[in-house]
């Protein structure tokens, strides 16, 4: 039995995500990623048992990546204020650190196998997300609200902010560079339009 090659596996994983953002799941198929790794499609498969196995494998690693990320420094007994400020700095940073992580999340989001990793992705993420906003209604900091509702003022605006910045331009097709004080007005706002 052949051994695992850490370099290797790491280019099939840099590449793979590249290909799905690029081409789409429909695009990929373990031979176009075989052929641009340089590698056998056979030595694919020491790796991941088929194309699914591999895309949720990649999927996971790269989402328990960004959500070890986001918790950094993150405390659910935290002031909203606080606790919001430091989701979006972590966030912020994972995502303009990584933008072909965002867009693979993107195409994920939009896939089938967005049911297969994302409760997985999700655990100890959620749970400290949701003990946050409830400590928060508790000291009376916030309203109770639908998880829906909560989540498109709370994070909806960085993540298009983001995508802006990723895109190049704004959605009048200005060239577009996101900044802190870009980041930090829109955060204000958000913290004005979300506390009591």
């Amino acid at each position: 039995m052949r051994t695992r090659n850490i370099e290797k596996e790491q280019l099939v994983k840099q590449t793979a995500i590249e290909m799905v953002v690029n081409d789409g799941f429909e695009g990929f198929s373990v031979n176009k990623l075989a052929k641009a790794c340089g590698i056998s499609v056979a030595t694919l498969y020491i790796y991941y048992k088929d194309k699914d196995d591999l895309i949720t494998t990649i999927a996971l690693e790269e989402g328990k990546r960004m959500t070890t990320i986001s918790l950094r420094g993150f405390d659910p007994t935290q002031s909203f204020t606080d606790g919001l400020r430091i989701q979006w700095k972590n966030r912020a940073e994972f995502m303009l650190e990584n933008p072909l992580s965002m867009c693979f999340f993107e195409q994920l989001r939009t896939s089938t196998y967005q049911t297969k990793v994302m409760e997985q992705i999700l655990g100890d993420f959620k749970e400290a997300m949701h003990a946050f906003v409830n400590n928060a209604v508790e000291r009376g900091e916030l309203d109770s609200m639908p998880l829906e509702v909560f989540w498109a003022i709370a994070y909806a605006p960085l993540y298009s902010l983001l995508r802006f910045h990723n895109d190049g331009r704004s959605p009048g097709g200005k060239p577009f560079t996101m900044n802190d004080d870009i980041m930090w007005q829109t955060f204000d706002r958000v913290i004005k339009a979300l506390k009591k």
